[in-house]
């Protein structure tokens, strides 16, 4: 198992609930919960990534288990690793969902690849 798959059930029960119509993609040695075919949140290893709002990071980086998600040694706008603790309780996960789901419609997509 390379990701928490209850994580992701939990995930999936949040937008199915939602009535968010969401496809899965197998990413990174992780997965991604797509939304209108662009990355709305996911789980590498076992923590989430977030996909939110760039504007509105110095506040979702005050919540519990929040870090700006790195590649190498860039920091990468608009995505959030969140630790376990940081997503434990139900609410915390709704929160963060709903963080990205707000965000998700103002995404700009990723090139597809030919």
């Amino acid at each position: 198992m390379a990701y928490d798959e209850l994580l992701a059930d939990r995930i999936r029960h949040i937008l199915k609930s939602r009535h968010v119509v969401f496809t899965e993609k197998k990413m990174m040695g992780g997965i991604g919960f797509m939304v209108d075919d662009k990355l709305c949140i996911g789980i590498f290893r076992n923590e989430l990534m977030c996909r939110v709002h760039p504007e509105k990071m110095p506040d979702y980086l005050e919540r519990t288990g929040a870090r700006q998600m790195m590649h190498g040694k860039r920091q990468m706008k608009g995505y959030l690793n969140i630790a376990d603790e940081g997503f434990d309780m139900d609410s915390d996960l709704e929160f963060w969902v709903q963080a990205c789901l707000l965000f998700n419609p103002l995404a700009k997509s990723s090139k597809k690849k030919k």
